[in-house]
Order: C-alpha cells, then sequence, then structure tokens
C-alpha cells in the first residue's frame, strides 16, 4: 500500500511541475473591463416564430466573435454563430442563426423533452446575470427543435435544474442551419431597478454546441477549464429601458384526481379515490426579493426513483425530483456533494427513509433575498400526520455574504419538529444543525470549500459534528484535488442526508488532460488516479477502508464516444454487521481488486449503446457485473432506451453464497411537439422480484401550464400471494402571472 502512495504523489508532483508553466499562457483571467453589447428597442413588433423576418432585426448589433474552448480551445470556429438582441417594454428578445454546412441532415437531437440533457444535442444558449452579481446567471437553451432548457447557476458550477420560468422560444430548421428567437419577460429576470437614468445592464454569456463535431463556442472567451456559466467573464448588454415596477406575482392553482387499489393476488384489499386542490404562488416582492407559497402541495408528475442493487457499505444518494425543492436549491449549504449536506429536501415530505412513502405537504413557503453582496433565504414547510408517520415541521435559514471577486462565506440553520404520534408509539422530538460554509477562489483555477456543521437532537441527546475540506487546481491540461471529510457517530441531521457516519475520509487524486495533436481520432485522454481512505472519527487508529481508482485508460474519441480500463485495488476492514443484498460478511480484514471495462458509442446518433464489464475479487469471494444499454431514436419525437445490469456473485460471506441478480429497465418517450409528450418507464428486479411501471402523459397547452395523466403499477412477486398496487392521477395545472 506504501508503493501506491509514492506512485500517486510522485504522479501529482509531475503534473504540477512539468505543465504548469504551460498552463499558465492558456487558462487566462477574466477582463479587467468586459466587453459591452448595446441593445436597441424594436421598432416594430417582435413575433416569436423563429423566422427572423421583422424588419426590427435589420439593423442591430451583431455578436459573431466567438470564442471556440472544444473540441481544443482557441482557434478557428468551425459552426458559426450570429446572435442580436432586442427589447420592449415586456420581453428582452434574443435571435441566433446557427451555421452548419449540413442544414438539417446535419443536426443531432436525441428527444424533445424539456430540461434536456447537455452533450446528446445540437444545442444554442444564453446565461444572464440580471444584477450582476459574478457568481449567479440564468440559463435558457434550446435545440434546432425548440424544446426548452432552463436553470440558475451558482458560482460557475452548481446546477439548479428544477428553476423553471415563463419565457418562449421558437426555431426553424433550413438547408444552411437553424434559427432560434427567443422573447423572454423582464418579469422573469430579477434585474437591479436603473441607478442612474433608466437603462439597466446584464451580465451575458452564450454558448453554442455543434454536436456532429463536439464543438463548443462561448461568447466572449472563457477558458476551457471552466463552464460557459463562469459569470466573472460575462460581457454586458447596456442600454436597455427596463419597463417601471409593477406587480409581479405568478398563481399556479391545480386539481387533480387520484385512485389507489392494493391486490392481494387477484383479491382486492383496499381501494382509495382522493380529489384534490392546491396551488403555488410565487411573488417577486421587487427586483431581489422572492416569495413563493404553496398550499396543499402535489408531486405526481414527478420522476419516479429507479431501482438499485446496493453492495456497498454507503447509504444510497437519490436525487431530488420535485420541483418546488429543486427551485433555487444551490443557495443551501452543501452545494452539489452527496457525503454531508445538512439540508437535504428529500427528508420532506415523505414517510421515514427519504426514499419512503409520500406524506402530504398541507403548506409551505420559501423566501430568497439576492444582492451584490447578501443573499437570505428561509424555507417552512408542514408536512401532515398520516397512518405511518407523525405530522412535522421542516424550518431552514440561510445567510450568504459575498466577498471579494467570487469568494463567500454562510451560515445555515435547520430545524425539524416531529410531533407526538400514540397510534406508533412517537414521542415528540426536536432536532436543529448549525452550519458554517464557504468558498474561496485565490485565482480563477483554483477552488477551496469547506463546511462545519453540528446537529443537536433531544430524543437520543446527543450533539454530534461533521465537516468538509475541498481544494482543487482545475485547468486545461491537469486537475488535482483534496478533499477530507469528517462525520462523528452523532452526527444526525434530521433534515440532512449523510454517506456513512463515524468516518474520517481523505480523498486526493487527480488527472491529466492530454488532446493529443497527431491522433485527431482522440479527443481527450485522461488518465489519473485517485485515493480513497477511510478511518474512524472515534478512534482515529481503526482503518475502515482504502481503495486506489486507477485509470489509465479514459478516452473520448473525435465523436464523443468513450473507453475506459480501469483498476480499483480495495483494503477493507468489516468490524460490523454488514450483509449486502442479503449475503452475511464475516467480520474480517479483506483484500481484493476489481477491474472495469467500459466502452460508450457515440450518444448523438440514431443508434447509441454502452458496454461495461466490472469483474474482479470480492470480500473472500467474485463478483462479475454486466452494464448494458441501447437507444434508438430515430427521429427527435421517438426514442426508446433498454438497460441492463446483471450480477454473478460466487463464494461471498460467511456461508460462501452464490446470488445472481437482474436489473432491467425501459424507457420509451413520444413526442407530438416539445408540449405533448408520452413517457413510459418499466423496471423489473430479480433480487426482490418486483416490477414497476410509470406512465405520463403531460400536454404544456400554455405557457407552463399542463395536463398530466399519469398511471402507475408495482407488482411484488417474492410474496405469497403477489402483492400488486395500481395508481392513476390526473391533473391539471393553470399559470397566469401578473
Amino acid at each position: 500500500m506504501r508503493a501506491y502512495y509514492i506512485l500517486i504523489f510522485s504522479w501529482l508532483l509531475c503534473v504540477h511541475g512539468i505543465q504548469a508553466q504551460e498552463e499558465n499562457a492558456e487558462n487566462f483571467p477574466p477582463p479587467e473591463v468586459p466587453m459591452e453589447i448595446s441593445v436597441s428597442r424594436a421598432a416594430s413588433p417582435i413575433q416569436i416564430d423563429g423566422r427572423l423576418d421583422e424588419p426590427a432585426w435589420d439593423k442591430v448589433e451583431l455578436a459573431d466573435d466567438f470564442f471556440r474552448i472544444e473540441p481544443r480551445q482557441g482557434g478557428k470556429v468551425t459552426y458559426k454563430t450570429l446572435v442580436k438582441f432586442l427589447y420592449d417594454d415586456k420581453n428582452l428578445y434574443v435571435s441566433a442563426f446557427c451555421k452548419d454546412s449540413l442544414g438539417i441532415p446535419g443536426i443531432r437531437i436525441q428527444d424533445l423533452r424539456r430540461d434536456f440533457s447537455w452533450g446528446e444535442n445540437d444545442i444554442f444558449g444564453v446565461a444572464l446575470d440580471p444584477q450582476n452579481l459574478k457568481q449567479y446567471a440564468q440559463g435558457f437553451q434550446t435545440t434546432p427543435y425548440g424544446n426548452q432548457r432552463d436553470f440558475q447557476n451558482f458560482n460557475g458550477n452548481n446546477f439548479d435544474t428544477g428553476w423553471n420560468t415563463l419565457w418562449r422560444v421558437r426555431t426553424q430548421r433550413t438547408d444552411q442551419g437553424f434559427t432560434v428567437e427567443m422573447a423572454i419577460p423582464f418579469k422573469s429576470l430579477r434585474y437591479n431597478l436603473p441607478e442612474n437614468g433608466n437603462t439597466i445592464e446584464l451580465g451575458m454569456t452564450m454558448v453554442r454546441y455543434a454536436r456532429r463535431e463536439v464543438e463548443v463556442s462561448t461568447f466572449p472567451a472563457i477558458p476551457q477549464s471552466f463552464t460557459p456559466y463562469r459569470m466573472t467573464y460575462a460581457a454586458k448588454l447596456t442600454d436597455i429601458e427596463v419597463p417601471p415596477p409593477s406587480a409581479n406575482i405568478r398563481v399556479e392553482p391545480y386539481t387533480l384526481y387520484q385512485y389507489d387499489e392494493n391486490k392481494e393476488g387477484d383479491v382486492l384489499t383496499s381501494k382509495a379515490s382522493d380529489p384534490k386542490l392546491g396551488f403555488d404562488v410565487k411573488w417577486a416582492m421587487n427586483p431581489k426579493t422572492v416569495l413563493d407559497l404553496t398550499v396543499n402541495t402535489d408531486f405526481a408528475q414527478a420522476d419516479v426513483d429507479r431501482a438499485v442493487n446496493n453492495l456497498e457499505r454507503f447509504n444510497i444518494f437519490f436525487p431530488e425530483r420535485r420541483q418546488f425543492f429543486l427551485e433555487n436549491s444551490g443557495i443551501w449549504a452543501g452545494g452539489l456533494q452527496q457525503s454531508i449536506r445538512p439540508f437535504f429536501s428529500r427528508r420532506i415530505g415523505l414517510q421515514g427513509n427519504f426514499n419512503a412513502t409520500p406524506a402530504p405537504i398541507d403548506v409551505g413557503a420559501r423566501f430568497t433575498q439576492r444582492t451584490e453582496k447578501n443573499a437570505l433565504a428561509g424555507l417552512f414547510v408542514r408536512q401532515r400526520e398520516t397512518d405511518g408517520s407523525a405530522g412535522a415541521n421542516f424550518g431552514v435559514f440561510r445567510y450568504l455574504r459575498n466577498y471579494g471577486r467570487e469568494n463567500n462565506v454562510g451560515v445555515m440553520v435547520t430545524h425539524r419538529l416531529d410531533n407526538e404520534h400514540d397510534d406508533l408509539n412517537l414521542e415528540s422530538n426536536n432536532n436543529t444543525t448549525l452550519t458554517v460554509d464557504g468558498q474561496i477562489r485565490p485565482t480563477s483555477q483554483w477552488d477551496i470549500q469547506y463546511i462545519l456543521s453540528t446537529s443537536i437532537d433531544e430524543e437520543t441527546g446527543e450533539t454530534g459534528f461533521a465537516g468538509r475540506f475541498f481544494a482543487g487546481n482545475d485547468s486545461n491540461k491537469f486537475y488535482y484535488g483534496w478533499v477530507t471529510e469528517y462525520t462523528d457517530a452523532n452526527y444526525n441531521p434530521r433534515m440532512g442526508f449523510v454517506r456513512q457516519t463515524n468516518v474520517i475520509r481523505h480523498n486526493p487524486g487527480g488527472y491529466f488532460v492530454v488532446r493529443p495533436k497527431k491522433m485527431d481520432w482522440i479527443r481527450r485522454w485522461d488518465p489519473g488516479m485517485f485515493v480513497n481512505y477511510l478511518h474512524d472519527a472515534t478512534d482515529p487508529t481503526q482503518f475502515q477502508q482504502a481503495s486506489l481508482y486507477i485509470f489509465p485508460i479514459f478516452t473520448w474519441f473525435k465523436d464523443n464516444s468513450f473507453f475506459e480500463v480501469s483498476a480499483t485495488p480495495t483494503w477493507q476492514n468489516i468490524n460490523f454487521d454488514f450483509a449486502p443484498l442479503g449475503l452475511q460478511i464475516a467480520q474480517d480484514n479483506y483484500y481484493y481488486t476489481r477491474y472495469l471495462v467500459q466502452y460508450n458509442t457515440d450518444q448523438s446518433k440514431k443508434w447509441s449503446g454502452d458496454l461495461g464489464y466490472n469483474f474482479g475479487s470480492f470480500y473472500n469471494g467474485t463478483r462479475n457485473t454486466v452494464n448494458a444499454a441501447a437507444r434508438f431514436a430515430p427521429i427527435p419525437h421517438a426514442a426508446l432506451a433498454l438497460e441492463y445490469e446483471h450480477n454473478t456473485i460466487k463464494d461471498v460471506g460467511i456461508g460462501d453464497s452464490n446470488l445472481t441478480t437482474n436489473l432491467y429497465s425501459a424507457n420509451l418517450r413520444l413526442a407530438l411537439n416539445p408540449r405533448v409528450q408520452l413517457s413510459t418507464f418499466y423496471q423489473y428486479n430479480s433480487f426482490n422480484e418486483q416490477g414497476r411501471w410509470n406512465a405520463r402523459l403531460s400536454w404544456e397547452y400554455m405557457p407552463l401550464s399542463f395536463v398530466y395523466l399519469v398511471f402507475n403499477d408495482t407488482q411484488t412477486d417474492i410474496f405469497d400471494p403477489m402483492q400488486s398496487t395500481r395508481q392513476f392521477i390526473g391533473k391539471i395545472t393553470l399559470l397566469k402571472q401578473f
């Protein structure tokens, strides 16, 4: 093991010493004086149809000096992008002509869903920093078929994709490329009021992704190692005359009908039908302050969780999928990391654990205020009592202070009050956490993050502590970083998530970024290594686990297909009761090595697929895992995806047990256009003999107003007789902005 540590630290020193001088010349700092684009008032009405034929577009300042960041930084942009801006009393307008010599045959797009994934489609997008905070952006992106993706971005790398706002976009596809026409209401931007005169300035970046050649270009220039949303590099849109302040209230009532039935074999054991009414309100009290209210909240249209067979000693992180909690989630302490989160919204509105049965939410409120120097936020939710859980109140307070160019420090307090429940023999309980966190960027490529948290639990009478420190250097030629996490045995954030308690974890490592100039078929090769070392927090001399993730082949090819070959030698000390998938592991010391071979084809083509083989020793036996996926998207309006996971486990555990599991998944998505879509998902897990089917039809009949029809069916064959649950939901929402 000592040899592995000598190897990694020698390698990191080599990366830093040999390549730093070359890298400093390429990873340029933000401009002292940002580029400016004067925006004209529209002299005639703009119709959002993607045709760009209105006379108002003719005499407008053009932005076309895009900077290439992929596949190599700098050089001539192959896919030219011509962008113009206009405004009137209600909207900021953006037009773009995205050139492509192949025209319509060159377009790459996988489906028409909203909030599509980056990397699979041709994309044009604009990011706006309405208050010129330099650490915040609102993103608006589209494809050649006009589907929408909107998000908030914090500090250039923390995404809030659950944020939805009112805006319109239409596109047209031609034999010379595609055109884009956007209308972004000023009421959706939260800009500062004019300080002098009646004009404002907006921070702005743009991005074009030409998927066929994996060319990414930005306006203005942003280094390759950063996202296109690093707003310290932003240009400015100037001379925009904003409308005078007015009421800015968004109301979204809904009505819902839900029918549930449960069966054992062919016998109907229960059924229930439940009509429901509720609403959400968003009030922009001023450009800096927003109040959200939700009453009798429902999340029937949210994506269902995917089944997972967990063979590790750590808790599984299930992502939040509910829009009310996703919006503005980036403001809470903890960021994107999945190890220590003092506040994790999946603890709210669910009975028991964060991946359990839903519990009704009576009322919720969220307050957010942002200025150039400060951010203030609060959240309150009342969860209703059910037969399986007590009622509860959840509260979060957050204050964040910005200083310097991209630095901040914050505090956060959470409090959860669980009521007593006589039928479940539960007493009332208070749980509180207090957290201090922050970010420091001494230079544009260095990133330092820290979090310190304590929990106080009334039921156990214990006070616990947790903390995390991260420092990383992200450049065009290499990455290296260090993470240390501490979670003691008493840390219990009952509104949060921890990967493991009673642990100190160290995770140093890094990789080269190699772009071979003489091998055009290789776009990027990132060989590297990471160490993962864990020991007890209670007794730091007590070793838990160590592993090395060594990936000499980690390569993207010219078409963005991907190939990985890696090895993970692992040392484990099992001194607790541990039985993954029911396989009882003896308390002992183990050493084993696992290997991975993974290949993903070009994900933008009509046919695409993934194939991975993970094999090697596993505790005192062996485990071989095959992961396979295939997708067929003959047209953007139809896509079929199939996934398969197979585990063969032999001679593992106290009884030298054998186990075979199969996990099958299928997803079919059909779309008439970006506003009318049918999505179906089926999954069967042989381990617990459970099959789950979810079907959802959605119609966006007006901007952000929907009709949903949802059908859920779950059957578990492991019981005798078979148990099944069926659910049908019809929901109508209406969004009106005043």
